[in-house]
């Protein structure tokens, strides 16, 4: 499973690989929000952790389309699917691959990012914290769709579709906690984050396989 998740790692980084458009369109869209409203920092730090966050989903989005397509294209899927590890384990260390390539440079590039908002720095903990807690979250339910989408002509249009609504309460628990942090005030929103997170990622990797079977015998 090693060699699956740093064959995935290597290829996102290559031309074609979703994981610096990723970081370049997360980085888009958060500098042209503040241009867009205007120089208020009162109302720009309070809406930050919610535009910092529907910016990273979307910006996930943009590779989840190519985590089982370009194998399912070039008959690779079919040798996972005949190999020795089973497609729940080849689902997992997909997921993962797509969260360190993608979710975690997010997290990272999210502070620098705050500071276009003005962001209160006692909510700069809770803005990093909240992004590696909850994109685990949204890699594992973009994988659910990609699966789901293999076979359909055009699938990584229907994708997003299908996903967005389910990261919902990411988003939501996501954006209260950095809201929380602001207005120094516990809500419990962390943790619920979390356990949708850690619900999600469980539970993933055996949709992803159905998925990818149903496709396979089709």
């Amino acid at each position: 499973m090693s060699r699956l998740l740093l064959r995935d790692i290597r290829l996102s980084f290559r031309a074609g690989g979703g994981a610096m458009l990723a970081l370049a369109f997360f980085a888009s869209v958060a500098a042209l929000v503040p241009l867009g409203i205007g120089p208020d920092l009162k109302l720009l730090g309070r809406i930050a952790g919610g535009v910092l966050w529907i910016a990273g989903a979307l910006a996930a989005l943009l590779s989840l389309d190519r985590l089982f397509q370009s194998d399912f294209e070039d008959g690779s899927l079919d040798l996972m699917a005949l190999s020795p590890l089973s497609l729940e384990a080849t689902a997992f260390a997909k997921i993962a691959a797509h969260w360190l390539t993608t979710g975690l440079p997010l997290a990272v590039l999210s502070p620098v990012l705050g500071l276009l908002f003005g962001l209160s720095a006692q909510a700069y903990p809770a803005l990093v914290l909240s992004l590696l807690v909850g994109t685990p979250a949204i890699s594992a339910i973009g994988a659910i769709g990609a699966s789901l989408t293999l076979s359909i002509r055009r699938g990584g249009l229907i994708l997003p579709l299908v996903v967005l609504p389910l990261l919902s309460p990411a988003v939501i628990f996501g954006a209260g906690s950095v809201l929380a942090a602001l207005d120094a005030r516990s809500n419990g929103a962390l943790g619920l984050l979390a356990a949708f997170s850690l619900v999600s990622v469980l539970l993933a990797p055996f949709a992803c396989a159905a998925g990818v079977r149903l496709n396979l015998a089709g």
